[in-house]
This record gives structure tokens, sequence and C-alpha cells, in this order.
């Protein structure tokens, strides 16, 4: 059940990493928001026409814009941690789980703009820019780029950011009083850890937590991450180790098939009780604003309280 996930996983970063590139050499975008965080097409008067009527195709921007005003937003992505949230219920939904937004509903709803994800949304944008709408790629993989589109999205809709801004500093420790040794580790085959050129690495950072995977050296095709070896994890004996539970499958599955390897008893975390287990959204995947809120919790709870 495993190696299902893993591969999507690994595919999922993959592409992400690849449509950086893809987008800095086959587009020349009108407008940029610091760190690649947004990336405009063919609109070269995104920031100064308000935008009324908003799709959103990633569940990030979708909350987003409903925080900031959710009257601007006539139709959504249809992601599953929307699945049982009532707030969401009624927004259309241009697209379902893995398959690509539908061309034809988004342009029913009469979007004058339309918000995508670099990697995820290129084709339906490409095409959409052909119609004349206005669009705009995002791409998450810090917390100043979620400040910046916040920012970005609050100027197209002419409303006011701060209050968001704030909310998202009350996720933050106020005060760190120790930094412990952490390894965080998002899949066993391979054993992939996030270094600080990612979301979840940059997470920790604003933790002040010693992320191990910053130091360590390691291959992986895949920017932000590293792939380690057994005896690298090791030789990295994290006082604090933190396990991301795959979506859709069972809380405590990837830990489980940890437990079953010779290495894991070795560490002084196993040892000491310190290891934890998060969902895939809001430390790996920011996924949501709840989600974030969520994970920077537990982060406070596990890597402070103890």
């Amino acid at each position: 059940m495993l190696r299902p996930w893993i591969s999507s996983v690994l595919a999922i970063l993959l592409s992400i990493t690849l449509s950086a590139c893809t987008t800095a050499t086959n587009q020349q975008p009108q407008a940029q928001v610091k760190n690649n965080t947004a990336i405009s097409n063919n609109s070269p008067h995104l920031a100064t026409v308000t935008a009324k009527r908003v799709v959103t195709l990633s569940s990030l921007t979708t909350d987003i814009i409903y925080q900031l005003d959710k009257t601007k937003l006539v139709g959504i992505t249809g992601s599953t941690l929307f699945k049982n949230d009532p707030s969401f219920q009624n927004f259309p939904r241009v697209s379902e789980g893995q398959s690509p937004p539908n061309l034809e509903k988004i342009v029913a709803l009469k979007p004058d703009l339309v918000i995508g994800t670099a990697g995820f949304s290129n084709q339906v944008i490409q095409r959409l820019e052909q119609l004349g709408i206005r669009t705009l790629l995002t791409q998450v993989n810090s917390w100043e780029s979620l400040e910046e589109l916040t920012k970005k999205l609050a100027q197209l809709i002419d409303v006011n950011p701060q209050p968001l801004l704030d909310r998202y500093q009350g996720f933050l420790p106020d005060k760190v009083n120790q930094s412990p040794t952490t390894l965080l580790l998002v899949s066993i085959q391979p054993i992939l850890s996030p270094n600080k050129n990612s979301w979840a690495g940059d997470l920790l950072e604003k933790f002040q937590a010693k992320n191990l995977a910053t130091t360590l050296q390691g291959k992986s095709p895949i920017a932000g991450y590293v792939t380690l070896s057994a005896e690298k994890v090791i030789e990295a004996n994290p006082e604090v180790i933190l396990v991301v539970s795959p979506p859709g499958s069972s809380l405590t599955s990837v830990l489980d098939a940890f437990k079953k390897e010779a290495f894991w008893q070795k560490l002084q975390a196993t040892k000491n009780n310190r290891v934890y287990v998060f969902n895939y959204y809001g430390l790996v995947n920011p996924g949501s604003i709840d989600a974030i809120e969520q994970a920077c919790g537990q982060l406070k709870k596990d890597l402070f309280n103890n």
C-alpha cells in the first residue's frame, strides 16, 4: 500500500521542481513575486484591475481567497481537504482528485482570474490565456512565499491581507527555549528528508529546529530533498524524528514500516520515545491554512513540550 503513495509523492515533488524550470524557460511572465511565489502569464494589467470572479485550481489558493473575501470565489478545485468542510460545499468544482482541471467548466463560470499551480495547471492555464482570461501560476515552498502570495492575492481582489498575515504569525512560536536535532522522514523507500529549500524544511527553520537534513549530503532528483541511507540516519542520530503519514492511508502506516527496519531501534529518538507522526498536508504540502495551523500546533507540542 505504501509503494503507490511513495511513487506518487515522488512524482508530485519532482513535477514541482521541473515546473520551476519550464515556467522560467517556456513562458515570459509579466509580473513576478519574490521567490517565484507567483507568476502571471499574458496579463499585463493583472495588478491594476480588481478581480471579482476567481477560480482557484489548488487547495491553498482556494483557502486564501476564501479567507480574504469568499464573495470573489466562483469555482474551486475538488480537494479532499474540503470534502467535509461545509464552508466549501456550494462552490462548483472544476477538478476532482488527480484529474486535470476541466476547461469547459472553468470557462462556463466566466472568471476574470484563474489561479493555478506551477507544474500542475500549466496546460489549462495556457489555454485560458489564449482565450483572453487572466491567469496566475503560483508556487509556495517557504513561509516567506506564503506571505508574499497572500499579499499578491489580496492585491488582485482589492482587500487588506493584514488580518490573515497576522493569523499566520500566531501559528509560529513566540519564544523557542530549546532546539532539538530533528529529522523529518517523508518516505521509507527511498528514505527521503527535506532540507531547507522546501516548505517542510523552511517550516522547521521557523521553529528553530536543527534540521539534520540541511547538513546531510545525499543525492536526490528532487530539489529541496535528500535521499538518505540507513547508515546516514544512524550517523545523524536525531533527538526527534517526525514521520509523515501519506494521504489516504492509516496514520501509522509509514511509522509501522520504519519499525521493521533494523536501524530503527538504534536511534536516540526511538529509545527516548520522541518519534511523532504528522499529516502530509500542512507539513510537506501546505495544503490549506487550517492544515498549516494544525501542523504548526503539533510542532510546538512535539518539539518543545518534552
